[in-house]
């Protein structure tokens, strides 16, 4: 049996809960952990929680779907649940992995759910395996060792990667090189900076610091990293 997936509901019809609840319900795979009737509910509660899978309703008042898909850093995995089909092709490029049009039927719902632990599991086996990046350097592919990245830096279309031997300019965006990474590991602190969570040596409100480098802390990100490194017991 696959592991139990917590996942949430935010959508300001409470048909559109009772329908999903209903169907969260009768899979055992599944535990309705919240309901949040608004943006705002929902970025509160996942500032303080752990979630899976978000079901999300596009429009909704004070701050849509897709907004809040915006504003959040890193969000759970999600189902976006909407009477309306014209931001489909919009929504894949915020994570989402599935769409499901109103009135959802469950058979339809089944086959999102199914589409989610396909997901899972693929980061699953990764997470397991990774133990390097493959990026373009200087016109040729080389092998980064992550054991051995210390921090990323945006540089225009380019990243640069500090690592314990030497600084490489990578011809990569951040955005692209951050979904190479092990989430477990690497956590990105700001606009401009990706950090190996292990390699921090001291940590204030509004900075880290990696091998006497003092890199940025963005707001938006302060609370998960403050979260991640008292987890991982590094401060």
């Amino acid at each position: 049996m696959k592991e139990t997936k917590k996942c949430i509901i935010v959508d300001d019809e409470p048909a559109a809960h009772y329908v999903l609840a209903n169907y969260i319900k009768q899979n055992p795979q599944l535990e309705l952990v919240f309901q949040g009737y608004n943006g705002v509910e929902a970025m509160d509660y996942l500032r303080e929680n752990k979630v899976d899978l978000m079901f999300l309703d596009i429009n909704m008042p004070e701050i849509s779907g897709m907004e809040l898909l915006k504003i959040i850093p890193t969000h759970p995995k999600t189902i976006l649940t909407t009477a309306y089909s014209e931001f489909a092709l919009e929504s894949y490029d915020y994570g989402v992995i599935d769409y499901l049009l109103k009135p959802i039927y469950f058979p339809r719902f089944l086959k999102a759910i199914d589409r989610f632990f396909a997901t899972e599991n693929v980061k699953s086996r990764e997470e397991e395996v990774i133990n390097s990046v493959s990026v373009k350097v200087d016109g040729y592919f080389m092998d980064i060792e992550l054991d051995q990245l210390l921090f990323a830096q945006s540089f225009g279309n380019y990243v640069k990667l500090y690592t314990l031997k030497r600084i490489y300019l990578a011809s990569i965006t951040t955005a692209e090189f951050e979904k190479c990474l092990p989430e477990k590991n690497f956590m990105r602190i700001h606009k401009s900076y990706i950090v190996a969570l292990d390699k921090i040596e001291e940590s204030e409100k509004d900075f880290v610091v990696i091998k006497n480098e003092k890199l940025p802390v963005g707001i938006t990100y302060r609370r998960e990293l403050t979260e991640r490194l008292k987890n991982k017991d590094h401060i």
